[in-house]
């Protein structure tokens, strides 16, 4: 077996990292095989996160060849990789830029990387961990407008925490939540810039029309880990919101679940709720169960424009015929009445911009979601 002159190791011994087993090519290419996560009594499969660091001399250029990406999703056959498909690199793991990569015949992806010193960070999008995340809470912990409550356990007993923004006796209320999917990021940097907008000192005028509640990272397992979609016990969080949640196989769930079901108990039933993803498309998802949907979808078409006037979404909405049976909108519409889409973020492009999606530009989308949801509640005081 080769051996790459100029490489030394692949590390995977950090938070976040993807797991993987690597090898040198008779043409010195660097092969780095991902591992599926698979999803429980399906044949599911999903690879699409990466997280590792090259470790090697200082000045080589090196050629990864990245894989497989034979996905199975929703028992089809595809593939989350394309000519499109990005990548960032990063000296310190901190600050990241991005180098785009070629889809290769086999299903595979090329990514072509020089090296500054002798380490450098690759990794899918630019990551948020789960220390990130204890970061953000620690430095808004104490503010009067905040509190952090635990609301169960995941699988490996890691807390899961509901953040409140606001008043919980305000007459309207928001929920999000980020990261069921543990390589979409992108649903926590808007997370962080919303509450960072909610907690400056004008945010009084947005805070007294309504309160924010957000699961900031509902599996936070697979983000420990480096996984791609599923729970440790092969659940997937954006499916099954179509009957109740098995609190042994998807604790996640079953924790928020139990924590809406007491919030409509109170009085204080979310009228708009936001599943934040990562894709290739960066469409809001908009399911449509059967059922009088009029309403529903007058309010969707008025969060949609509402979005496009305080952010720079642009890419539009899914058409008529949609569904997404048992994902996280259509189930809180169907089972709780609760006003409920499905948000990607496009992890290649962000189309108004033009430019790479990267932490500051999703920050900003979550700081226009203040302004979003203040008018969207307009004249329902």
């Amino acid at each position: 077996m080769p051996v790459h002159p100029d490489l030394a190791f692949i590390n995977t011994s950090f938070e976040n990292a993807s797991p993987l087993w690597w090898e040198v090519d008779d043409a010195g290419s660097i092969r780095i095989h991902l591992v599926y996560d698979q999803q429980r009594s399906s044949p599911n499969r999903a690879n699409g996160h990466w997280f590792f660091q090259l470790q090697g001399n200082a000045g080589a250029d090196f050629t990864l060849v990245l894989g497989p990406f034979d996905n199975v999703w929703n028992s089809k056959v595809g593939s989350p990789v394309s000519d499109e498909t990005i990548s960032f690199v990063s000296l310190d793991g901190k600050r990241w830029s991005p180098i785009q990569g070629k889809r290769l015949e086999g299903n595979l992806l090329q990514l072509q990387v020089h090296m500054q010193q002798d380490s450098l960070y690759v990794a899918r999008l630019e990551p948020y961990r789960i220390t990130d995340l204890e970061t953000l809470k620690a430095e808004i912990a104490d503010h009067p407008r905040v509190e952090i409550t635990e609301i169960g356990r995941t699988v490996e007993r890691r807390p899961l925490e509901i953040i409140r923004v606001g008043n919980p006796d305000a007459h309207h209320h928001v929920l999000l939540r980020a990261r069921s999917h543990p390589w979409e990021p992108g649903g926590n940097w808007v997370v962080e810039g919303l509450i960072r907008r909610l907690l400056e000192a004008d945010a009084d005028r947005l805070l007294g029309r309504y309160c924010v509640w957000i699961m900031p990272m509902a599996n936070k397992d697979g983000v420990a880990r480096g996984h791609t979609r599923f729970n440790l016990l092969g659940k997937d969080l954006n499916r099954e919101w179509d009957r109740p949640a098995d609190p042994t196989l998807a604790p996640e769930n079953h924790a928020l679940e139990s924590w809406l079901e007491k919030m409509l108990a109170a009085g204080r039933r979310p009228e708009l709720a936001i599943d934040f993803h990562n894709d290739a498309s960066g469409k809001l998802h908009v399911s449509r169960p059967e059922g009088d949907l009029e309403a529903y979808l007058a309010r969707m078409k008025r969060f949609e424009e509402l979005l496009r006037r305080h952010t720079w979404f642009s890419e539009g909405s899914t058409g008529s015929g949609y569904r997404n049976p048992g994902s996280f909108g259509e189930g809180l519409l169907e089972r709780f009445g609760v006003t409920a889409c499905v948000q990607e973020l496009n992890a290649n492009r962000i189309a108004a911009l033009d430019d790479y999606p990267n932490s500051a530009h999703w920050k900003q989308f979550g700081a226009g979601l203040a302004e979003v949801s203040f008018e969207y509640f307009g004249g329902d005081e």
